[in-house]
């Protein structure tokens, strides 16, 4: 019976048009599937380690004024000063650096290289969620008398560009750093005690030498225990860098900021924005066409008006009769979904193999998400399709009736 029905329903429905639906669902389908899948195997570009995307943070000091110097004056942020920061509406959260009260002297050696660098130096520390290298080693031990460490990317550049080069010496890569072990010295509080550092990341965002904030406050407690650490550098997560609110708040409280962090803030703010944008006008390319395509099926509908009274006066019910289009309009929409997922496949095939080359150790995320996207537009499409024409057949059954 269906199959007549079938037969009889199928002579008005043009290749034509559905082939053009068809089309248009499926280029919709595909920007979909394509911006997700997309989205999901560069986010670890910008929210991994050192990502220049991951968050928008300034570093805030204080200015050293020529006069401040000869009084005395402190350039460290007080609790009051910090906790007023944290509340400008322009602020998701604050870090202070915690400085080392304690001297520092560090020995660096390669005897087969014939180099051997000592120096004093100083160590400083902010909480884990700043810190923009991977944690997975960023923990201390008192018991094992190793610091893990964390330098700005610039020294080694400047020791292999600078230092290096100009004394013929060989250069070292972060790899081969992190397997050297620096002989770390601290004194303080009638104390001195030997450790082994080991360099476990590269930051490109903090400059200064890091060490995991439990260590810190431990060496403090232990080192100097009668003096209190001030911070003098604060790290700020804002909410947008291009608010005119930041620039005029710091130059009201004499405050500046390292490097060229608000310009790019900017940048990468920007970059979300057109990012934004473009994913936004492909979400409604992709809504426009399925509605296209619902509103060609409702067209098809009315085309047969007089075919579906007829066959609802002749006694076939109303779900009969929608069968057959319900049948034309799922089965569309799934090759429509089947032919999707192997062209954004396809296509991602073709922009990993660049994201690779600029950023080796990103990994393919799974397709999981976009399948899932792909499954419920599929969902929804069909059910609001079918939905429509059980209510148009349904209307002319009522007006018949």
């Amino acid at each position: 019976m269906n199959r007549l029905v079938w037969k009889l329903l199928r002579q008005h429905i043009s290749v034509g048009q559905l082939s053009g639906f068809f089309l248009a669902n499926l280029f919709g389908m595909l920007i979909v599937l394509l911006s997700v899948q997309f989205y999901r195997d560069v986010l670890p570009v910008f929210t991994q380690g050192d990502s220049f995307m991951k968050r928008e943070y300034i570093i805030a000091t204080k200015k050293i004024s020529t006069l401040g110097s000869f009084a005395g004056r402190s350039n460290t942020f007080s609790k009051d000063e910090i906790e007023e920061l944290r509340r400008q509406p322009f602020t998701r959260g604050i870090g202070a650096f915690t400085p080392s009260l304690f001297k520092v002297s560090a020995g660096l050696g390669m005897q087969e290289a014939g180099i051997h660098l000592s120096t004093e130096m100083f160590f400083e520390s902010v909480p884990d969620e700043y810190v923009d290298v991977s944690l997975d080693k960023w923990h201390f031990d008192e018991g094992s008398h190793t610091i893990p460490i964390i330098i700005p990317r610039n020294y080694l550049n400047l020791y292999n560009f600078g230092f290096a080069q100009s004394r013929s010496l060989p250069k070292l890569s972060e790899g081969l750093m992190s397997l050297i072990n620096m002989d770390i010295i601290l004194r303080g509080n009638g104390r001195v005690e030997q450790y082994k550092g080991n360099i476990v990341g590269f930051s490109n965002r903090l400059n200064t030498i890091l060490v995991p904030q439990p260590f810190m406050e431990w060496a403090n407690r232990t080192f100097a225990p009668d003096k209190e650490a001030q911070p003098s550098r604060l790290i700020v997560e804002v909410n947008n860098p291009t608010d005119t609110a930041i620039a005029d708040y710091f130059g009201q409280k004499n405050y500046e900021t390292e490097g060229n962090s608000l310009d790019a803030g900017k940048t990468t703010y920007f970059l979300r924005l057109i990012t934004g944008i473009v994913m936004g006008v492909g979400l409604f390319i992709s809504l426009l066409s399925f509605y296209i395509l619902m509103l060609s099926i409702f067209l098809l509908l009315q085309k047969n008006t007089i075919k579906l009274e007829n066959l609802l006066l002749i006694g076939y019910t109303p779900a009969q009769v929608a069968r057959p289009y319900n049948a034309l309009t799922i089965g569309l929409n799934l090759l429509v979904l089947l032919i999707s997922v192997v062209g954004m496949s396809g296509v991602r095939t073709y922009y990993l193999s660049g994201l690779q080359t600029l950023f080796p150790q990103l990994e393919a995320g799974s397709l999981l998400p976009s399948l899932l996207t792909g499954g419920f537009l599929f969902i929804l499409v069909s059910a609001i399709n079918i939905l429509m024409i059980r209510k148009k057949i349904s209307k002319i059954w009522q007006q018949k009736a």
